[in-house]
């Protein structure tokens, strides 16, 4: 069994763009710019933020983050997007979800500048990354997958995959991406007749359900690639989508938790933010 070390590479990709950046800076005197909307109070997003926040400083980004209180109205949100979609020194804007109630974080994403969305969920992204366009900004998890399998030269041509979860955010982009990579993919979800059925004659199965230790050994033939995007904090510890200690007997490669998907989601975010800056820049 290998380990997929996504904490490992994502290191590796975030020493690059720290390097990038540093170059940038003397050749073009400005670097790459991401700004940071958290609204309310909620403390798992706080340490999200704040983690980018030190993350753009580690690797030499300026960072514009803004807290707003929970009470704060729609209008006013959409009035700070539009401010940072005509502001030049930010290349990315960032809305931490989820978002209070009153406030549509359909309409929120839409407002977001085409050019200025690292995460890859408006629209016109997802339709672009659907038709195979790589030069589209793709979803940070979606995309931190696929650079973790190609970092272990995992061939994707001909494979059959079970996407177990069928979010916006994951499932269906990590579906479209793989099936431009030539794999054969089902896409499972609460409503799947006989899931076991699926998984286990899969040659790879990726989970992003939010269901702590729910693939089990049984549910996995010997030598499958086992993706976990799970992150489930329980009163045991923090466990993946995957019981990880059963169906590591049987997989040949296996993403931990923590220390897997994590990692890469975070490093995307910022070479998404490189990726546009390079773009408004003009460079290649």
């Amino acid at each position: 069994m290998i380990k997929l070390d996504g904490k490992d590479l994502a290191q590796r990709i975030k020493l690059q763009l720290k390097e990038e950046t540093l170059e940038l800076k003397e050749s073009l005197g400005k670097v790459p710019g991401l700004a940071i909307i958290l609204v309310g109070d909620n403390p798992a997003s706080k340490i999200y933020v704040n983690s980018k926040i030190k993350g753009c400083s580690e690797l030499g980004f300026e960072s514009f983050a803004h807290f707003l209180p929970e009470d704060t109205n729609e209008e006013k949100v959409l009035e700070l997007i539009g401010e940072l979609n005509e502001d030049e020194r930010v290349n990315g804007i960032l809305v931490q979800l989820p978002l209070p109630k009153h406030i549509d974080e359909k309409k929120v994403i839409d407002k977001i500048a085409l050019n200025k969305d690292v995460d890859g969920f408006k629209p016109e992204n997802l339709g672009l990354l659907m038709l195979g366009d790589k030069d589209s900004m793709q979803p940070c998890t979606p995309a931190g997958i696929m650079e973790l399998l190609r970092a272990y030269s995992i061939e994707l041509v001909g494979k059959d995959v079970v996407v177990v979860g069928r979010s916006n955010i994951v499932g269906k982009p990590m579906g479209s991406l793989l099936i431009n990579e030539g794999a054969t993919v089902t896409t499972c979800n609460s409503k799947t007749k006989d899931l076991k059925a699926k998984t286990s004659q899969a040659d790879m199965v990726i989970m992003a359900i939010g269901q702590a230790k729910f693939l089990t050994e049984d549910m996995v033939k010997e030598g499958a690639i086992i993706v976990d995007v799970g992150i489930n904090r329980t009163e045991d510890g923090l466990f993946g989508d995957v019981d990880y200690d059963g169906v590591s007997k049987k997989a040949a490669y296996i993403t931990p938790v923590p220390g897997g998907v994590g990692p890469m989601t975070v490093a995307m975010l910022f070479a998404n933010t490189m990726k546009a800056f390079k773009k408004v820049n003009n460079i290649r």
